[in-house]
């Protein structure tokens, strides 16, 4: 009897996690899996402005951007070269009037080849993934998704697990029947819901409230990233939170000063971080302040091939050398997840297990309505039953709720859902009596 309450507590709680959060869940799956396609998506785009059009080695860096200069005229504050020979290189440029454009440029001779909002058409993929592109009312809203898409995931599991000699994977009857549904819905969940459950995990660092605080959490412990010597500067427009360039757990965090005054120039600086092993693919940020130093960073997909390293503007001594060795066990676990969630860190087998969660996702969110509907009783749409046993209810509920205690915002949205269903059932008893 307390097995079957238990059960039906926790069936409730899937359901209404489902009922919750399933239409933010297709919403990330689909602006997710155009993302692990990144630099395919980009060439349909873009076409001939991610290629090189001229052979030849690249000029150096002062006079290609003299030659950018006068084609856009602006500041650039980054400048980025790809890991493929072939492929055009891209500047952040800075217009007069403020705005912020991506340039592709032809590293030959400097030639631009055309230009784009900053970041490009993946730029607002990736913001619409994040809901960033409303604003933090939008992104709190990913991060409450996201700890239900965990709950749902666990207790999803505990649903699926096998008794009394059931096969853990099957499909019977026919799709008239709710039998069939209810075998694909529960298959399909426990092929990829591992997938889906890493993905909610491993998106919420770069959430805006829970993501704030891992970082404090991780830097406090000591597993954050190396700490800077010397004085430091944050919130800066070109270094910190504003550089994409770095790693997750270099960003938010102030820079080093040097010293103001000379300028090595870009070649030096690149010409420093090529003797100390950047050389293939690299992102340089310039000095946009006296003392501010240069920052060149690996390009790589991989997390440990993170490198960050900070230059004086000066004298081009180095200030800062943080290789991925170097981050602590925090940052590494961090950096990692972000890599392998982005289906970078393992090459084409990690984007494709990555997109068959995005698939699995829909599969699941478009499934679990069929199976609604075909159980409905008497015609009407029910939620799953009550269970019998107090104990068993209350006890999901508090695992529940501690559980959301880990993810404040979602959490909060757990006690409304509590309240919600105690004010409902106050409300129907008062009126059946």
């Amino acid at each position: 009897m307390m097995r079957e309450s238990l059960y039906r507590a926790v069936w409730r709680w899937h359901f209404y996690a489902g009922l919750i959060v399933l239409p933010m869940l297709m919403w990330l799956a689909a602006t997710g899996a155009l993302y692990l396609y990144k630099p395919e998506l980009e060439r349909v785009v873009y076409g001939t402005w991610t290629q090189r059009q001229f052979t030849g080695p690249p000029t150096a860096l002062a006079p290609m951007l003299d030659r950018v200069a006068a084609q856009m005229p602006g500041r650039v504050t980054r400048i980025e070269r790809p890991a493929d020979p072939d492929a055009s290189w891209r500047m952040t440029l800075v217009r007069p009037d403020g705005e912020r454009l991506t340039v592709f440029v032809d590293p030959a001779f400097g030639q631009v080849l055309g230009s784009a909002a900053e970041g490009g058409v993946m730029e607002t993929v990736k913001r619409l993934h994040s809901l960033a592109i409303t604003g933090p009312i939008g992104n709190a809203l990913v991060e409450i998704a996201a700890g239900w898409v965990i709950l749902l995931c666990l207790s999803g599991f505990y649903l699926w697990w096998p008794r009394a000699g059931q096969r853990a994977i099957a499909l019977r009857g026919h799709p008239r029947q709710r039998l069939f549904w209810r075998d694909l819905h529960a298959s399909a969940g426990a092929i990829v819901g591992g997938v889906i459950l890493f993905l909610a995990v491993t998106g919420m660092p770069w959430s805006g409230y829970w993501g704030g605080w891992l970082r404090g959490a991780v830097t406090a412990s000591g597993g954050g990233r190396p700490a800077a010597p010397g004085p430091a500067r944050g919130d800066h427009a070109d270094h910190g939170s504003a550089d994409p360039a770095l790693p997750w757990s270099m960003r938010h965090r102030g820079h080093p000063m040097g010293h103001g005054g000379a300028d090595i120039g870009p070649d030096r600086a690149i010409a420093i971080a090529s003797a100390r092993g950047i050389e293939s693919a690299w992102s340089l940020t310039p000095p946009a302040e006296a003392g501010a130093p240069y920052l060149i960073a690996a390009a790589t997909p991989r997390a440990d091939g993170a490198r960050v390293l900070y230059l004086d503007a000066a004298d081009g001594r180095v200030l800062l050398d943080a290789p991925y060795a170097t981050f602590g066990r925090g940052a590494q676990a961090i950096e990692w997840g972000i890599a392998v969630h982005q289906g970078q860190q393992y090459g084409e087998v990690n984007r494709l297990v990555m997109l068959a969660g995005c698939i699995g996702a829909w599969l699941l969110a478009l499934t679990a309505p069929i199976l609604w509907w075909k159980r409905r009783r008497a015609g009407r749409l029910t939620p799953p039953p009550r269970a019998d046993n107090r104990r068993a209810r209350r006890g999901v509920a508090a695992i529940m709720v501690t559980v959301g205690a880990l993810f404040p915002l979602t959490g909060a949205t757990m006690l409304a859902a509590l309240a919600g269903e105690w004010i409902w059932r106050a409300i129907r008893s008062r009126f059946a009596t």
